[in-house]
């Protein structure tokens, strides 16, 4: 191929994403550098796969509500969901007491948690009042767009 249609693939970079996914717990990530695009997605066995970048991304199915008769967690009015990608923490630091525990009564605009995404804190705040009926994301997990926190009723 001649040198503008080079399609090699830079395998230090693709070892470097990969490791990034793995230190982060994601389970994509992609990066692009003009026309060029790598996307690298961790698979069902941890296994790192290069995949071109017009492919769409398997949506991910959150975990079911532990209660049954419910509505699922992700279709419950009180749903508190993730707006982005990142790691949930429960309390603002280690050892530190949660923002809110089950049972508390909380108010519009009140931190419920925080996500950590690309090392920028982001606050969870209610988006309105009510009583923590249940969480749903362990501290430190890591959690997708979408993917419901926790339940306000």
């Amino acid at each position: 191929m001649s040198k503008n249609g080079d399609l090699r693939i830079d395998s230090d970079l693709v070892r470097t994403l990969a490791a990034l996914l793995a230190e982060t717990n994601l389970s994509e990530i992609e990066y692009a550098v003009g026309d060029r695009r790598i996307r690298v997605a961790r698979g069902g066995s941890n296994a790192t796969v290069l995949v071109p970048a017009a492919a769409a991304a398997a949506p991910t199915t959150p975990a079911p509500a532990a209660s049954a008769g419910m509505p699922s967690a992700a279709e419950h009015p009180g749903a508190v969901k993730a707006p982005m990608v990142g790691t949930a923490y429960l309390a603002p630091q280690p050892e530190a007491a949660p923002f809110v525990k089950l049972g508390d009564s909380v108010g519009e605009g009140q931190v419920l948690l925080i996500i950590e995404a690309m090392k920028v804190m982001n606050q969870i705040r209610a988006p309105r009042a009510g009583r923590l009926a249940q969480v749903l994301v362990a501290d430190g997990a890591p959690v997708e767009f979408g993917q419901p926190l926790m339940i306000l009723e």
